[in-house]
């Protein structure tokens, strides 16, 4: 997938510290809620992607690799796609993605709710 088709879906799970307003996480979560789409804080609000309550279509990694990696792992939902924030990447987490097929691309949600978010050409 690409940003533009990312940001065309509409359930978002924000893996990160979505509760700090300093954080990233925080401001993407944010972002997206206030552009129409739903999100949930997966960390410090809900401590595992299994505790959403509704079909995922887009993991959003904001956190430690190691981290997002242990919660990839015990991920048991489906989801569309995973985008992986700067900074947010490993060798070990991306080697998990390819000998396991999970679609991923590395970019920036804030950069896809600036370019294509929902009402934006």
């Amino acid at each position: 997938m690409e940003l533009a088709e990312i940001m065309k879906e509409k359930v978002f799970a924000v893996a990160g510290d979505t509760l700090n307003e300093e954080k990233y996480a925080c401001k993407i979560k944010k972002g997206l809620e206030e552009g129409g789409y739903k999100a949930y804080g997966v960390g410090k609000e809900l401590s595992s992607f299994n505790e959403i309550p509704e079909e995922i279509d887009i993991i959003d990694l904001c956190i430690n690799a190691v981290k997002g990696l242990k919660l990839l792992q015990e991920c048991k939902k489906s989801f569309k796609c995973i985008v992986i924030q700067p900074g947010a990447e490993s060798e070990e987490l991306l080697s998990y993605l390819k000998e396991n097929n999970l679609p991923y691309i590395q970019g920036c949600l804030l950069v896809g709710l600036s370019l294509y978010a929902k009402g934006k050409k």
